[in-house]
């Protein structure tokens, strides 16, 4: 099998990667591991607060528009607290005149409009399930090897998540560094209404985030050292939940569980190049960041984003892996991910201590920040992209 273009990882920004190029000349091949299997019922515990940004990006590829809606909420309003139990941060769409900071959409509904959309795409086809097994590559073409055959095109994307196959079998080096920490994820239904506002409240130990999704639900993100973690993951269910209600001080009422808690473990990865020849990362494979900025998913589909714009505005170059070509998406994409990772690590270190200095200054910043509309009003347009 020959093509231009093979992804490696059909989730949800490799599947992006492939959307943003339907309406290219490209022959592409979408490589997952996985047979994708469309299920509605239950809420999916892995939600996402998706910017303005990438909904433009998404729609452009046909998939938002495709969702199921009635499971998406706008996040109208964000409110910010501190550890001391006075310091406050607001952000509001209307602000900045825009009728959402994000939407909160589940993994699930994204995928499967996605997916939709990539079995009719007349240039792509659908590998899948598929196990790598090898990749060979020299100057003109690279060769990945699966257990059903072999595919050679001109370039190689890795859109297969944080433990990345194809960056090992590339050779980029990684040294990522653990928080620590865990993040514990589940959904509830709320005895008081959210109204489409997202709550974050720092502690010296973690940060809870409540997000509203519909009718009432709201879904968590509780990141804390991995040792509480494990202790709150040990817990009864209702326990669990009577601890989530009162780390926010009841700001929601009582809860009651939809999905029991998951824990997934939290670190920083960088890498000195996002590319190589005929070889180029996307999403959690070229960069991981902590999520108390909830922008991880954002910088991914920016990645496809910028990959896809060099790749359609390529000119006379029919090379897709030509190595000058894939340095322009490796330069355009270092600041922004750069930014975000320096960005959510100093919140991190931050607040997730006990010197008294420190929650000092945090909690002076927080009500600093929350007094100055021009600063907060250039946050948010940077968090919309």
């Amino acid at each position: 099998m020959d093509f231009d273009i093979t992804i490696v990882g059909g989730g949800l920004v490799g599947a992006s990667l492939a959307l943003a190029l339907k309406e290219s000349d490209l022959s592409i091949a979408l490589v997952e591991a996985r047979k994708h299997e469309e299920i509605s019922e239950g809420w999916d515990s892995r939600i996402y607060a998706i910017s303005p940004g990438s909904v433009d990006f998404l729609d452009s590829g046909g998939s938002w528009g495709k969702m199921d809606h009635s499971r998406v909420s706008p996040v109208r309003e964000m409110r910010i607290y501190g550890d001391d139990g006075a310091s406050e941060l607001r952000f509001s769409a209307e602000d900045v005149g825009m009728p959402a900071l994000a939407w909160i959409v589940e993994s699930r509904n994204m995928l499967n409009s996605m997916m939709k959309e990539c079995s009719a795409q007349e240039n792509l086809e659908i590998i899948s399930p598929a196990r790598c097994t090898g990749i060979l590559w020299d100057e003109k073409r690279i060769e990945l090897d699966l257990e059903e055959g072999a595919i050679h095109s001109g370039l190689l994307v890795g859109a297969d998540g944080a433990r990345s196959w194809l960056r090992a079998q590339a050779g980029f080096e990684t040294s990522p560094r653990p928080y620590r920490q865990t993040a514990i994820v589940a959904n509830f239904v709320a005895e008081k209404p959210h109204r489409d506002i997202a709550w974050q409240w720092f502690r010296k130990d973690g940060i809870l985030a409540y997000l509203p999704i519909p009718g009432n639900r709201i879904s968590i993100v509780w990141s804390v050292w991995t040792e509480k973690a494990d202790a709150l993951l040990a817990e009864p269910h209702d326990r669990f939940v009577e601890l989530v209600a009162a780390e926010s001080g009841h700001a929601l009422g009582d809860l009651e569980m939809i999905t029991p808690p998951a824990g997934f473990p939290l670190r920083l990865m960088r890498l000195d190049s996002m590319v190589k020849p005929r070889i180029a990362l996307v999403g959690d494979a070229a960069h991981n960041t902590h999520p108390l900025a909830g922008q991880g998913v954002n910088l991914g589909f920016r990645d496809a984003r910028e990959l896809s714009s060099v790749l359609l505005q390529r000119g006379m170059q029919k090379d897709c892996g030509d190595y000058h070509l894939l340095r322009r998406f490796d330069r355009a994409r270092r600041e922004d991910i750069l930014s975000m990772q320096t960005t959510t690590d100093v919140l991190q270190k931050l607040f997730n201590n006990d010197f008294s200095m420190l929650s000092m200054l945090r909690n002076t910043g927080l009500r600093m920040v929350d007094g100055q509309g021009w600063l907060k009003n250039a946050l948010i347009r940077h968090a919309l992209a």
